[in-house]
C-alpha cells in the first residue's frame, strides 16, 4: 500500500479530457498572453467570491507583493502578520521594504491570536496581514475592528483558503484586499505557478493592474493620475491581441512587474473552478471521517485532531495532526505506506532570512510549539473511504 500526501494525477484522470481540450483551444488561438481564457477566469473568480475585481497575476507571492504595493506600503512601514505559516507571507512585507512584524498564533485554530495583534501596532503600522492557514479561517471580525481603530490595511492571505468561509461570508472578501495562489496542490491548483488579486475598491484594482504589467498602458496611466493627483487624458488600449503585438506596452507610468497568468493555466483553471465547491465538499468529508474515526485515540495516543470554529468553514487545504511523538508517528504511518507532510518546520521569526529583526527562541511560544509538532495525513478530494480506514488503523495501531 502507497497512499500519497496529495494525489494530484487522481485529479488530472477525473476530468483529464476536459483540461486537454482546453490546452488545445489555447494552442490553436495562439493567444498565450492575456487572452480571452484570462480574462474568463477573472470573470469567473469574481463571480465565485461576489466581488468587484480579480486581478489575476503569476503567482500567489506576486499577489501579496503587488497588494502591499498598491496600498502604498514600503520602506519604514510596518506589517502585523504571523510567524506559522509558508515563507511567502513574511518574504513579501520585506521585499517592499517594509518590516514583518510577528505576533504569535492560536494553538487550536493555528491563525494569528488577534488578542494580541493590538499590542504590537506602532506608528509605523499600515496593515494586519492574517493567513487562513490550511483553509481555516482567521477571527476576521476583531481583525477587521482592530484594522478600525488604528486606521490600518488588512491584506486577507487566503493562499490555502479558497472556497472558505467566515460566518456565511468567503474568505478573501472581508478585507481591504486578498491574496490566492493557484500552485498545483492548492485546492484550486494550476499545472504550474498561478496567483489572484481581490478588491473591491476601483482604484486599488487599478493600481494592481498596472503594477503587475510594468505600469504600462491605459491601467499605467490611470493609476500614475491616481497617485500623482493628476488628470492627464487617458490613451485607451482597443488592442484586442496582445500576443503578436500591443504598442500600448511600450508606455510606461508606474516600476511595475512582469507578473501575468498564462493562458493555458487560465484554461485549465476555468474547468477546475467549476468543480472547486464539490472538491471542497469532499475535503470536509473526509475531514470529519478522520475526526470521528481517530478522536477517540487523542489521549491515548497523545496528538491533537483540527478544531474548527462553528461559525466557520474550512476547507482543509491540508488535515493536521498536533503530535506529542511526532517524528516516531511519521515514521510509524511511512513504514506502513502513508505519506505525511511536516508544516511548517521553523517559524517566519526563527527563519535566519529575518536574523535582522531581532527575534530569539522563545519569543513566539506557541508558534514554536506548533512547529515542533504539527504535520499533515493525507488529504485530497479524491482521497477513498478504504483508505482514509487504512490511514486510521495504522494511526490506531501506533505505540508510545
Amino acid at each position: 500500500m502507497n497512499i500519497p500526501l496529495i494525489d494530484l494525477k487522481a485529479q488530472n484522470k477525473a476530468i483529464g479530457s476536459e483540461l486537454m481540450n482546453q490546452i488545445e483551444n489555447v494552442m490553436s488561438s495562439t493567444q498565450f498572453i492575456m487572452g480571452p481564457e484570462v480574462k474568463a477566469f477573472e470573470m469567473n473568480f469574481s463571480k465565485y467570491l461576489g466581488v468587484k475585481h480579480a486581478i489575476s497575476c503569476g503567482n500567489g507571492t506576486d499577489a501579496l507583493v503587488i497588494a502591499l504595493e498598491a496600498l502604498g506600503i514600503g520602506e519604514g512601514d510596518e506589517v502585523i502578520t504571523t510567524p506559522y505559516t509558508f515563507f511567502a507571507t513574511g518574504e513579501s512585507i520585506a521585499y517592499v521594504g517594509a518590516t514583518p512584524v510577528f505576533v504569535d498564533v492560536e494553538a487550536d485554530s493555528f491563525n494569528i491570536d488577534v488578542t494580541k495583534i493590538e499590542a504590537a501596532i506602532t506608528p509605523r503600522t499600515k496593515a494586519i496581514m492574517p493567513v487562513h492557514l490550511f483553509g481555516n479561517a482567521c477571527d476576521m471580525d476583531e481583525i477587521m475592528q482592530i484594522a478600525d481603530r488604528n486606521n490600518l490595511y488588512v491584506i486577507e492571505d487566503a493562499c490555502q483558503a479558497i472556497g472558505g468561509e467566515y460566518k456565511g461570508r468567503k474568505l478573501g472578501t472581508i478585507g481591504h484586499i486578498a491574496c490566492f495562489s493557484f500552485f498545483p496542490t492548492k485546492n484550486l491548483g494550476a499545472a504550474g505557478d498561478g496567483g489572484m488579486i481581490i478588491a473591491n475598491d476601483d482604484q486599488i484594482a487599478i493600481i494592481c493592474k498596472a503594477i503587475k504589467a510594468h505600469g504600462s498602458g491605459e491601467n499605467g496611466q490611470k493609476a500614475s493620475n491616481f497617485l500623482n493627483g493628476m488628470t492627464e487624458e487617458i490613451i485607451i488600449d482597443q488592442n484586442e491581441d496582445n500576443t503578436v503585438y500591443n504598442p500600448f506596452k511600450y508606455y510606461n507610468y508606474l516600476i511595475g512587474h512582469n507578473s501575468r497568468l498564462d493562458e493555458i493555466q487560465a484554461a485549465i483553471l476555468n474547468v477546475k473552478l467549476k468543480y472547486l465547491d464539490e472538491w471542497n465538499t469532499a475535503r470536509i468529508d473526509h475531514a470529519e471521517v478522520y475526526t470521528q474515526t481517530l478522536h477517540p485515540f487523542e489521549q491515548s495516543l497523545k496528538f491533537t485532531l483540527p478544531k474548527v470554529a462553528s461559525h466557520v468553514k474550512h476547507v482543509y487545504h491540508m488535515y493536521i495532526l498536533r503530535a506529542e511523538n511526532k517524528s516516531a508517528l511519521i515514521q510509524h504511518l511511512k513504514d506502513n505506506g502513508v505519506s505525511t507532510g511536516v508544516y511548517y518546520p521553523v517559524p517566519l521569526h526563527l527563519q535566519k532570512a529575518f536574523l535582522q529583526l531581532g527575534y530569539k527562541k522563545g519569543d513566539f511560544p506557541v508558534a514554536e510549539y506548533l512547529s515542533e509538532r504539527t504535520f499533515a495525513i493525507p488529504m485530497y478530494a479524491e482521497l477513498t473511504h478504504s483508505q482514509q480506514m487504512s490511514i486510521c488503523e495504522i494511526i490506531k495501531r501506533f505505540r508510545l
